[in-house]
């Protein structure tokens, strides 16, 4: 195989038509090579078929072949101007702008020069005197963007007024008059306000990243309130749909009783009507014998038993009427708006504000006569925290073994309303006690022990039932409202921050004085629970 001397020039290997180098070179009867498409396309245009270089005249068109020497020099020429052309300069590095060839990466730019050098040519700047003076820096391109486009000069100082980078010459025309100091020395005084610049910015992006904490805040807390009205709405329209249900099935079944009642009535006339019907086919049977008999005798015996008419019923007066369904279907949506009502008079009283309630506010102080060893309270009587007292405590039977505690005051009618904060709690339960409850065992929580109370613990709310009932949360409880009327057996739990009903204990039976009870979490321990006067800002 032939090897092309990559000395050689791109003109050895030119097609003489398109002055390019060979693509498919061939070659005709009088040994010049062109390309294929150059000389095929020449010689259609010519009436005559000569060669374009030494015009050698053909008598007919050439049979063209290809020139497989000329076409392997080709390739292999193409490959090495390929590789003498590609740069050894990794992307984002300065290339050398002296190299030819191949580039190499740059290691320094000159600013007199507006030149890049890589080591080679850097060299006369490290061993000429004259070139030593120059300003050398760190690779950059684009070193035309450092010259003054007005005086094409180097850009070396800054304008205080204007902000502006100069060269010498502009400070002697259009910044004449302008305080000018060395870039250098301006840098330096940028560079000390970088930190000040870092701490703005620092502190724009904590004011935004707040900003999207409380907006998601926000999201999660609709969230949470959608969750509740839908848990809400579910509850009641379900009620209400079975009491539809409800009205809808007595409504079919006094139509049908109404039926019911028709059907009997005919079913006896006809009963009745068929025993004649049969009585008096009996008789007819025997006036048809009796039209056949020639005794005498017989005839008059028997004819007497006809003579009485037969007992039977006046039935041209007798009807039977259709029963009635007017009014029936008012009567039943009557009834069902009664019931709807009722319903909704239920559902706006659990969904009062807590502000209605505030007019039976009691002042309620905690008992330390009650509160076990592991709880402290404050002097006042109005926190009570998990901790245990430095005091000796007596012994005495209205203490608790659990950690709860119960107030001086007690209700034994009426109403009465009181607030307690359980913010920063992680764990608590309140409500209200008998006072009879047991006061030595370790579950007194629901109303079959005598107390009516919700429990918060690990994210959950709920009502200490019988069964337990899981209350939705909107969000943290910050505050948390207690309503209690004594006649109608009610107990109302309120979140007074967000103004919403969270659950109410009806018809309960109290049948003895009322305390409110209160129990902080182990875990929050030191994290008081306290009773807030009505409408304190927290």
């Amino acid at each position: 195989m032939a090897s092309a001397n990559t000395s050689w020039s791109e003109g050895n290997f030119s097609c003489s038509i398109c002055l390019d180098v060979f693509n498919s070179p061939v070659f005709t009867p009088c040994g010049h090579n062109f390309c294929r498409t150059c000389i095929t396309t020449f010689w259609d245009d010519q009436v005559q078929y000569k060669c374009p270089v030494c015009n050698e005249l053909f008598h007919t068109r050439p049979d063209l072949r290809v020139n497989t020497c000329i076409s392997e020099m080709v390739d292999q020429f193409r490959r090495s101007v390929r590789v003498k052309e590609q740069p050894c300069v990794e992307p984002g590095e300065v290339p050398c702008d002296v190299c030819t060839g191949t580039q190499l990466k740059a290691v320094k730019s000159c600013l007199v020069c507006f030149t890049s050098y890589c080591h080679t040519h850097l060299e006369p700047h490290q061993r000429v005197a004259g070139l030593k003076k120059h300003q050398l820096v760190e690779p950059m391109d684009r070193l035309e963007d450092r010259m003054c486009k007005k005086h094409d000069r180097l850009l070396e100082l800054f304008c205080q007024t204007d902000q502006v980078c100069l060269c010498l010459l502009c400070t002697v025309t259009d910044h004449k008059s302008h305080p000018v100091v060395p870039l250098k020395e301006e840098y330096e005084v940028k560079t000390a306000q970088l930190g000040n610049v870092e701490s703005e910015v620092q502190q724009m992006i904590q004011e935004r990243q707040q900003k999207i904490k409380k907006i998601n805040d926000t999201v999660g807390r609709s969230k949470a309130d959608a969750d509740r009205e839908i848990a809400d709405g579910e509850q009641v329209l379900t009620a209400l749909i079975r009491c539809i249900e409800k009205q809808r099935d007595d409504f079919n079944q006094t139509v049908k009783e109404k039926l019911k009642s028709t059907e009997k009535q005919a079913e006896g006339l006809i009963k009745e009507l068929e025993q004649e019907i049969e009585d008096l086919t009996n008789r007819r049977t025997v006036v048809k014998q009796l039209t056949h008999t020639e005794d005498h005798l017989d005839f008059l015996q028997s004819f007497r038993s006809l003579k009485d008419p037969p007992t039977t019923r006046d039935w041209t007066t007798v009807e039977v009427c259709p029963p009635s369904y007017v009014g029936t279907l008012r009567r039943s949506l009557d009834q069902l708006e009664e019931t709807l009502n009722m319903e909704l008079k239920k559902l706006r009283g659990a969904e009062l504000k807590v502000q209605q309630y505030e007019q039976y506010e009691v002042d309620v102080t905690l008992d330390p006569d009650t509160a076990p060893l592991q709880l402290t309270l404050s002097e006042d009587g109005k926190q009570v925290y998990y901790g245990a007292s430095h005091l000796r405590l007596p012994n005495n039977p209205k203490r608790f073994t659990l950690a709860c505690v119960v107030t001086r005051q007690s209700i034994s009618s009426g109403r009465f309303y009181f607030e307690v904060q359980v913010k920063d709690q992680t764990g608590w339960w309140l409500g209200v006690a008998r006072e009879s409850i047991n006061r030595k065992i370790g579950n007194i929580c629901t109303p079959g022990e005598g107390c009516w109370a919700i429990e918060f613990n690990n994210d959950k709310l709920v009502f200490k039932g019988e069964p337990t009932v899981s209350l939705p949360m909107r969000a943290k409880l910050q505050k948390v409202g207690v309503f209690v009327d004594y006649d109608e057996g009610l107990v109302s739990f309120y979140d007074v921050g967000a103004r919403v009903h969270i659950y109410s204990a009806t018809g309960c039976t109290f049948g003895e004085p009322l305390y409110p009870i209160l129990s902080p979490g182990s875990h929050g321990r030191y994290n008081p629970m306290i009773i807030s006067p009505v409408n304190q800002t927290d």
